[in-house]
C-alpha cells in the first residue's frame, strides 16, 4: 500500500491561492453593489416625470441635476426612491442627467455648478428654491412638505457636500498675453 504524502509547498499554494479566491469574490460582491446602485437611479430616472410635463401639470415640482457616476447621487438614491413612493402624487420629481447635452440649456439657466443639485418649482413651473450636494432624507422632506404647502422652504438654497467646477484660467480683457485675444 502506498501512502500519499502531501507536499507542504503544494499545500501552502493551495491555501494562498483559495484566500485569494475569497478576496476576489468579497471583492466582485462589493463592485457590484455600486453597480445596482446606479442601476437604481437610472431606473428612477426612466421612471421620472419629463420636465415638459412637470412645468405644465400643476403640481409643484423636485428637479434632480444628477449624474450616474456621482457617488453622491448613488449614495442618496435610495432616499429619493423613498420620498418619491411617499409623495408621488402630490410632487413631480424630475430627474436630469447632466451628462445629456439635451439638458445644457437648463443647466445653464438654474446655474447647477455641483451635483447632486435639487431645484423647486411651484405649481406654477417657476424655481423658487434649490439645494446643492447630499442632503439627508429629513432635510429633502420638511423642504417637500413645506412645498406641498405652498410656504417657504425651512432649507433652501443650502449646500451639502458638492464638487465645484473652478476655472484654471481666468480671461482678462485687454491683456495681450492672453491667447484668446489674438492681436
Amino acid at each position: 500500500m502506498t501512502e500519499n504524502k502531501i507536499n507542504p509547498v503544494n499545500q501552502i499554494r493551495n491555501i494562498v491561492i483559495a484566500f485569494i479566491a475569497i478576496i476576489l469574490g468579497i471583492f466582485l460582491v462589493l463592485s457590484s453593489q455600486t453597480t445596482v446602485n446606479s442601476e437604481s437611479l437610472e431606473s428612477q430616472a426612466q421612471q421620472a416625470i419629463p420636465l415638459e410635463v412637470a412645468v405644465n401639470n400643476g403640481k409643484p415640482s423636485l428637479v434632480e441635476f444628477y449624474a450616474n457616476w456621482c457617488t453622491s447621487c448613488q449614495a442618496m438614491a435610495k432616499d429619493l426612491a423613498i420620498l418619491k413612493q411617499e409623495y408621488q402624487q402630490e410632487i413631480n420629481f424630475v430627474m436630469l442627467n447632466i451628462d445629456n447635452s439635451k439638458w445644457l440649456p437648463e443647466v445653464l439657466n438654474y446655474n447647477v455648478d455641483g451635483i447632486p443639485h435639487f431645484l423647486f418649482l411651484n405649481n406654477q413651473g417657476n424655481a423658487i428654491a434649490s439645494t446643492i450636494g447630499e442632503q439627508p432624507l429629513s432635510i429633502l422632506e420638511e423642504n417637500l412638505q413645506a412645498l406641498i404647502a405652498n410656504q417657504s422652504l425651512p432649507y433652501a438654497n443650502s449646500s451639502g457636500n458638492i464638487s465645484s467646477l473652478k476655472p484654471q484660467n481666468q480671461i482678462i480683457e485687454g491683456n495681450n498675453n492672453n491667447p484668446r485675444d489674438h492681436g
